[in-house]
């Protein structure tokens, strides 16, 4: 599969502009937050960016009730769609698990987060300042 993608890359000013953005959303959600989890590797960044400007503790390794799950992008909606049910499933309550990405790519999603920076109105293959500037535009599952 050839890989013609244009990469868009991501300053640390522009990452800043969306956490505020997204932290103003959930502060005036008026929904009592009781942590933020960030989705390894991707999530880790803006989970902790978010805590920091919401002062909602950052939880490291658990997800419990009322708990934002972040990450960076909101591509295709697998990852989200996966945590939603992982704990869902092995849980004997149902959670209130609210989802916020910086990005959120509507057009070719399969999931609505919940709380969004920016609504991306193209495939342009996003490079956040913390990933490396030279990795493919395709997913490794995708080049097969």
């Amino acid at each position: 599969m050839e890989d013609t993608t244009s990469k868009v890359k991501v300053s640390w000013v522009e990452v800043g502009i969306l956490v505020d953005t997204l932290a103003l959303k959930i502060l005036k959600s008026n929904h009592n937050f009781k942590s933020i989890y960030g989705i390894p590797r991707g999530g880790l960044i803006p989970a902790v960016m978010l805590s920091h400007r919401t002062g909602i503790p950052l939880s490291m390794g658990s997800i419990y009730e009322d708990t934002l799950i972040v990450d960076d992008i909101c591509d295709s909606g697998v990852t989200f769609v996966e945590m939603y049910g992982k704990y869902q499933t092995e849980l004997a309550f149902p959670l209130n698990l609210k989802f916020a990405s910086l990005h959120y790519r509507k057009h070719a999603c399969s999931f609505t987060p919940t709380f969004h920076g920016y609504i991306i109105p193209n495939d342009d293959w996003i490079v956040y300042p913390w990933e490396n500037p030279n990795s493919d535009t395709l997913q490794d599952y995708l080049k097969k």
